[in-house]
C-alpha cells in the first residue's frame, strides 16, 4: 500500500482540496507550475504534494506575483520539488523589496485619492491641473500618473484573475 505521500489524487480530487477549479490546475499545469502524471486509462492524477505546491503559487498570487514571477522561483527548486517553510523564507526574502515599492506606492495613491486619482482620473476632460485639454490620451489607455508599481495590463477572458479566472481566486495574478 503505498504511503502518503505517494498518493495520488485525481483533478477533482485536488482542485476540492485546493479550493480551486479543476480548469486552474489544467492551466497551472500548462504554465509549469505543476506536474501531473497519466493514468493506463489516460486520467491526470497528481501527488499529493501538489497541494502544498499550489498553497505556494496561492500565496504567492497573494503577494502580487505573476505566473511568471512564481514559475521562476519555483524552477529554482532540486528537481522542481515542493517548496519547503525554508524555500518560502528564502524566496520571500527576495520581494521584500518589491512589496516595500508596492506599498509606498499603495500608501502615496490613498494619500492623493480624495483630490485626484491620476489621470485618466474622474475628471479627464477638466482636469486642467493634471491633464489639461486631456492631453495624456495621447500616451495610452489607463491612469497614466498612477506609479507603474501598481499598473498591471488589464485583466481580460483567458487570463487568471480577470473575465476568465480558472482559479477562482480573488486579488492580482498575472
Amino acid at each position: 500500500m503505498p504511503g502518503e505521500r505517494d498518493e495520488l489524487l485525481t483533478v477533482g480530487a485536488v482542485a476540492r482540496r485546493a479550493g480551486m477549479a479543476p480548469s486552474a490546475l489544467r492551466y497551472y499545469e500548462s504554465r509549469g507550475l505543476l506536474g501531473a502524471t497519466r493514468t493506463a486509462g489516460g486520467h491526470r492524477v497528481f501527488h499529493r504534494s501538489v497541494l502544498r505546491r499550489l498553497a505556494f503559487v496561492r500565496a504567492a498570487q497573494n503577494v502580487g506575483l505573476t505566473l511568471e514571477e512564481i514559475a521562476d522561483a519555483l524552477a529554482t527548486l532540486p528537481s522542481g520539488r515542493t517548496p519547503t517553510k525554508a524555500d518560502w523564507a528564502r524566496l520571500s526574502r527576495a520581494w521584500r523589496e518589491r512589496l516595500d515599492e508596492q506599498i509606498a506606492a499603495l500608501e502615496k495613491l490613498r494619500d492623493g485619492l480624495t483630490s485626484c486619482i491620476g489621470c485618466g482620473c474622474l475628471s479627464l476632460r477638466r482636469c486642467a491641473l493634471s491633464n489639461p485639454a486631456d492631453e495624456l490620451a495621447a500616451t495610452g489607455p489607463g491612469a497614466r500618473y498612477l506609479s507603474p508599481v501598481l499598473r498591471r495590463p488589464p485583466l481580460g477572458p483567458g487570463r487568471p484573475g480577470g473575465g476568465g479566472n480558472p482559479s477562482g481566486a480573488t486579488g492580482p495574478v498575472g
